[in-house]
């Protein structure tokens, strides 16, 4: 078989050397029958002719020749790929239509194949990654918020259903640096943590189980990432110190490059969380988030009823610290995938649509020419070509075409994921560490090549289909081009018709995104986001008393507020439009304790009010002269007050925090709008605005400036960071942006942007194919009714009735079109629910105004069409037919 191999191969790649040895044995057999012919007596003369008779044909030998190999069928397909590209440079216009529009299909495929693989794919990098979920505790705000450190030990010391159960908190540290402190990405985890994911360092080792206890040094692993770009990627780097946040830390090890994270990423530092702070000493200091393992046998809805029965045990023994709470799991993959997983699937089926219109209109483009061709088969077949031989040359141009374009829509792809990657907000790309994988691996290889082979089989069956060994008999009669006009007419029709069925679906998909969209970056904040900037400021030295960190704070404001084109300053705790976190429950003085009270939180400055140009509903903002002194007193949200005075004048009424002292209620001084304080997309809750006056805390617990400015806020912001470090050089600015920013590139407005430009983009290729599809029937259509068409003149008929005729057929393949698209745009766009804000998924405006688009953009592709078949002469049209 080996030498059977080679000697093929030989053969293929040197065919005229093999046509020289076949042709030197010729000589050599018919100079030896010559020979054997003259020993027998016949003349020189004689006995060449007879020779030249017993051999034959030297060119019908050397047919047999080479048919006897397997290299026979390889030759017979190398012809017909060689005869194939010929036919695709002949017809330029064809052969550049359908690789162009097959290349696109398949690149927006690949492209979001390549998403989906990194995401929903692709396993996570944990041992046994089904085991792992994520552990909250649930209050009246929503089902996810944190445990506290106390809450954590009692969750993990009662449990009967986790191999273990660790807990990690995200909020960054300060590292020293020459320049001054420096706000880096890092999370504090128990010692457990990695062991309880299963992931080991690749250089160093874990935590042991006693570095998180307050006597162990301070120790931290690194990222990879921040291995080699932070740290030059040196293997001394262990046993290496930094100061995190005022400590001095060794680093003890660097995680693989394929560990993430993605509830606490970005980190470049995991360092370890001690019960020695102050807030892990408070039961109700909610800063953690659990990660647990379960035991071996024990299910989901097990773990999660026994995780709620120790919840229900503590909110019964502290109820000062966790009335009304719970606890709440989710599985690890949901609470990493669970947003991001229903718009993929979404853009994947927007991708196969596109690819299905994509591969209609190659189909149409087909079959008109396999018509055209239908008399050159009929000769081809008259002169000796087999059918086989006929089928074999369809099949390896619609592989050749098909091929082309899979290698091109590949190298589409590379391009349009670097250019989609590139348009993420790099924030928002970071809490996607799973998106790192993205690109032309394996699977997508895989992916591309599955699309090209099905892609291949259908235009290559497809016309081979169409013309069968008896069409390409009656092809040579002038009779049969009108009947298989005809039924292709028909044929090409239901294309078109499902064509724009498919276009309706993903334009109305499309307008509900966008129209989302839209009224996510409109909705109603509560506060005026033009001219807003804010930065975060944190420090890690706590220095001085309460009246020092008010007088520095007025210092704050005095500076900023003095700088050109800052029309006004606040500080807050956090800003509008985070993550809505931050929460305490409260009683209203003089009434019973209620359940389910636990409203938003935020210490602000005097002036916070003002500079968001927050409405004011009922009574008053605070005054910068309300400290520790008076009595204290508090701005609620008219959510709060629809929600807990219903009815009634909140202003004059006293209300107490139940964690706090209940011996200093806290006026109810005014009622300001609802200001949004978690996701642009989130209900709107329930929150308290008490004066930091009041409330003092130190510099470097971190707070939020807030500027009003009348100038370009970019301008403003440099200054004001360095007025801030400059007033406490301690401090660290980080994150300056504006409001407007913070809006647009927010996660919600994100994954709403992303979404519409995506389908957007599918909907308008899926409508250009979709009218190109119908102008191709519609024209085709024409041609082969010029003949009736002329007839028809000839007799009388007016061009306005040429036109209405055309127009009409072409109507009617709209309208149906159309009429299907949205019976499937209703059934389709149900699934679109979770990815829509404030806009329903039959909205009738989007489904008319698609549908009038659609119907416009029918019209003008037939109209050029109906104009030539009303502008052609009666007497030529007959004269040519």
């Amino acid at each position: 078989m080996f030498k059977s191999l080679v000697t093929g191969l030989r053969a293929l790649f040197r065919r005229e050397r093999r046509n020289a040895d076949i042709q030197s044995e010729l000589d050599c057999f018919l100079q030896a029958s010559i020979d054997d012919k003259l020993r027998r007596g016949l003349s020189s003369d004689q006995a060449v002719s007879a020779a030249r008779a017993e051999i034959g044909s030297a060119e019908t030998v050397r047919i047999k020749v080479w048919s006897a190999g397997w290299e026979s069928a390889a030759d017979a397909l190398l012809q017909d790929l060689r005869f194939a590209v010929r036919q695709l440079r002949k017809n330029p216009g064809f052969a550049a239509t359908a690789i162009l529009v097959l290349t696109l299909g398949i690149g927006a495929a690949v492209t979001i194949f390549s998403f989906v693989d990194a995401a929903l794919i692709q396993p996570l990098p944990y041992a046994q990654p089904s085991r792992l979920a994520i552990v909250y505790e649930s209050n009246t705000l929503g089902p996810h918020f944190h445990l506290s450190y106390l809450d954590w030990l009692d969750y993990q010391r009662r449990n009967t259903v986790f191999t273990s159960l660790e807990a990690f908190a995200n909020y960054g540290f300060m590292l020293a640096t020459p320049d001054g402190p420096q706000p880096v990405h890092g999370t504090r985890v128990t010692a457990g943590f990695f062991r309880t994911l299963g992931v080991s360092p690749v250089l160093g080792r874990d935590f042991r189980p006693d570095d998180d206890q307050p006597a162990a040094p301070f120790v931290a692993l690194i990222s990879y990432s921040a291995w080699l770009h932070r740290f030059g990627g040196g293997r001394n780097i262990i046993g290496q110190t930094v100061t995190l946040s005022g400590n001095v830390t060794s680093i003890i090890g660097v995680l693989p490059p394929s560990f993430h994270f993605a509830p606490a990423e970005p980190s470049e530092f995991w360092g370890t969380e001690r019960p020695d702070g102050g807030c892990e000493k408070v039961r109700g200091c909610h800063n953690l988030i659990g990660l647990a393992r379960l035991r071996p046998g024990v299910g989901f809805a097990a773990a999660l009823a026994d995780a709620q029965r120790i919840g229900l045990q503590l909110a019964q023994q502290y109820p000062g610290d966790d009335h009304g709470r719970g606890a709440t799991m989710d599985p690890l993959v949901d609470a990493i995938l669970g947003s991001i997983r229903p718009l993929l699937l979404m853009l994947l089926a927007g991708a196969a649509l596109l690819l299905l219109i994509a591969a209609i209109n190659v189909s149409s483009l087909l079959l008109v020419r396999t018509e055209r061709r239908r008399r050159e088969m009929a000769v081809r077949g008259a002169l000796g070509a087999s059918s086989s031989r006929l089928v074999s040359q369809f099949l390896t141009e619609g592989i050749a075409l098909a091929v082309f374009a899979g290698a091109l829509g590949l190298g589409f792809a590379f391009l349009l994921i670097r250019l989609v990657l590139g348009l993420i907000p790099k924030d928002f790309l970071d809490t996607m560490p799973y998106v790192r994988a993205v690109g032309l691996n394996a699977h997508v290889l895989a992916f591309t090549a599955l699309v090209t082979l099905i892609a291949a089989i259908i235009f290559s069956l497809l016309p081979a289909l169409r013309v069968s060994h008896a069409d390409l008999r009656d092809g040579l009669q002038e009779v049969s081009r009108g009947a298989s006009g005809t039924v292709w007419r028909r044929f090409g029709s239901n294309l078109v018709i499902a064509e724009l069925a498919i276009a309706m679906i993903l334009l109305v998909g499309a307008g509900l995104l966008g129209k989302s969209f839209y009224r996510l970056l409109h909705v109603d904040t509560g506060l005026n986001a033009d001219g807003l900037a804010t930065l975060d400021v944190s420090g890690t030295i706590k220095t001085g008393t309460e009246p020092e960190w008010i007088s520095f704070e007025r210092r704050i404001h005095a500076e900023l507020g003095a700088l050109p084109g800052v029309a006004s300053v606040s500080i807050t705790e956090q800003a509008p439009l985070g993550d809505g976190d931050g929460s305490s429950n409260f009683v209203i003085v003089g009434r019973p304790p209620v359940d389910h009270n636990e409203v938003i939180i935020r210490d602000v400055s005097a002036g916070y009010f003002s500079t968001l140009q927050a409405r004011l509903v009922r009574g008053r903002f605070f005054a910068d002269d309300e400290d520790q002194s008076r009595q204290r007193v508090v701005v609620i949200n008219q959510q709060l007050a629809k929600l807990y005075f219903p009815g009634e004048d909140p202003v004059g009424q006293q209300i107490a925090m139940e964690d706090g002292d209940q011996k200093s209620p806290m006026l109810v001084i005014g009622v300001v709008d609802t200001i949004q304080e978690g996701q642009p997309d989130a209900a709107p809750q329930a929150a308290m605005y008490r004066p930091r006056n009041q409330n003092p805390s130190p510099p470097n617990d971190g707070f939020t400036v807030v500027l009003r400015t009348g100038q370009s806020e970019s301008s403003v912001l440099s200054e004001a960071a360095s007025a801030i470090h400059a007033a406490n050089p301690t401090l660290a600015v980080s994150d300056p942006g504006t409001m407007l920013q913070k809006l647009y590139d927010s996660p919600s407005a994100t994954l709403h942007r992303a979404s519409a430009w995506m389908v957007g983009s599918f909907a308008a290729l899926a409508l250009l194919l979709s009218v190109v599809g119908l102008y191709g029937v519609v024209a085709y259509s024409v041609s082969l009714r010029t003949r009736e068409i002329g007839v028809r003149m000839a007799l009388g008929a007016q061009r306005s009735t040429v036109y209405r005729m055309i127009l009409r057929e072409a109507g009617g393949l709209a309208m149906v079109g159309i009429v299907l698209g949205l019976a499937g745009s209703l059934a389709a766009t149900t699934l679109l629910g979770k990815l829509l804000f404030q806009v329903r998924a039959w909205d009738v405006t989007t489904l008319a105004a698609v549908s009038i688009v659609l119907a416009i953009a029918a019209l003008v592709a037939s109209f050029l069409p109906a104009r030539r078949a009303a502008s052609v002469d009666p007497t030529e049209a007959l004269h040519a037919e």
